[in-house]
């Protein structure tokens, strides 16, 4: 069905004119009325009847019109949904629970005014196609991909260095430290079993691993956030790795330590990744938001492949 046949019936129903219609679209009455016919022709009924004071809808126009109207809608949130600058604009983050999640929360708090879609593209692979082709604007990442060079097209921006913190159960040797130091930490086991082999933090903690010395375990399945913790909270021979910014909640029973690591201060990089040509203009604002967000941390540690800045 022509949108522009039925964009212009519904103008000339609630003109009553075909003249008051063509004046509204910006056309001719010829226009005006080669496109209704041409509707008519296609739905196999009359539209209009002529009066002496101009056009009325028949019986079949006025049971047409509100699908019409209904089409017409239809028709402008399709094209609103990817024209950059009316689309709410796209950001992935690896979990909803991350320091990366609470920056869309800080940002959407300053700018309510701003639609925003927050997708989860675990894969780093995945989330570079996601930019080049447009399905998300932004993604916050610690690498574009492993062991390949950054894409030249591409831009991005050092926006947060997130201290690691140690988490233990109460019956844990550094459960009543108040900070560890990474040299402190050899020896210890730390079991983290949702590492997936691949992924930029699977590089990041092989670096961690090679540099300090520690013993990082990833075995056994991974069934999510609520069995590690009960499990770190029954085994006073294991800890975890956690990241300051991750919210998590967990029974009061499980007597758990969040103990901050030091000297130096590891700390997981992230970047704000995003096509170098994308014009939706909220990412502007996003950019700017983050650019005036504290983020750093003096001394803390990294891997040398990191995003730059």
């Amino acid at each position: 069905m022509d949108l522009e046949a039925v964009r212009t019936y519904v103008a000339a129903a609630e003109a009553g004119q075909f003249q008051k219609a063509a004046t509204d679209l910006a056309i001719t009455q010829q226009a005006v009325s080669k496109r209704i016919a041409a509707l008519e022709r296609e739905l196999g009924v009359r539209l209009f009847t002529r009066t002496s004071r101009g056009a009325e809808p028949t019986i079949d126009g006025q049971a047409f019109l509100p699908h019409a109207r209904e089409l017409l809608r239809v028709a402008d949130r399709a094209v609103g949904s990817v024209r950059a600058g009316r689309r709410p604009l796209r950001v992935d983050v690896i979990n909803s629970r991350g320091a990366a999640s609470g920056l869309l929360r800080g940002f959407h708090r300053a700018h309510p005014e701003i639609e925003l879609d927050v997708v989860m593209l675990l894969d780093i692979e995945t989330a570079v196609a996601a930019i080049r082709s447009g399905t998300v604007d932004a993604s916050f990442r610690a690498v574009a991909a492993p062991g390949r060079p950054f894409p030249e097209d591409f831009a991005s921006a050092r926006v947060l260095d997130e201290p690691l913190h140690l988490l233990t159960g109460p019956g844990h040797a550094l459960a009543g430290a108040r900070s560890v130091t990474v040299a402190q930490l050899v020896g210890h086991r730390i079991w983290m079993p949702g590492i997936v082999p691949g992924s930029e933090w699977a590089a990041y903690y092989e670096d961690l691993v090679a540099e300090f010395g520690l013993t990082i375990e990833a075995t056994g399945p991974n069934f999510g956030s609520d069995a590690l913790l009960d499990t770190i909270a029954d085994t006073p021979a294991l800890a975890t790795f956690m990241s300051e910014g991750t919210r998590l909640v967990w029974p009061a029973g499980h007597g758990l330590r969040r103990i901050p690591v030091t000297d130096p201060v590891p700390v997981y990089p992230h970047s704000l990744l995003w096509h170098r040509d994308n014009p939706h203009p909220a990412l502007a604002t996003l950019r700017a938001h983050l650019a005036a967000t504290p983020g750093g941390v003096p001394h803390g540690w990294s891997p040398g492949w990191v995003l730059p800045s």
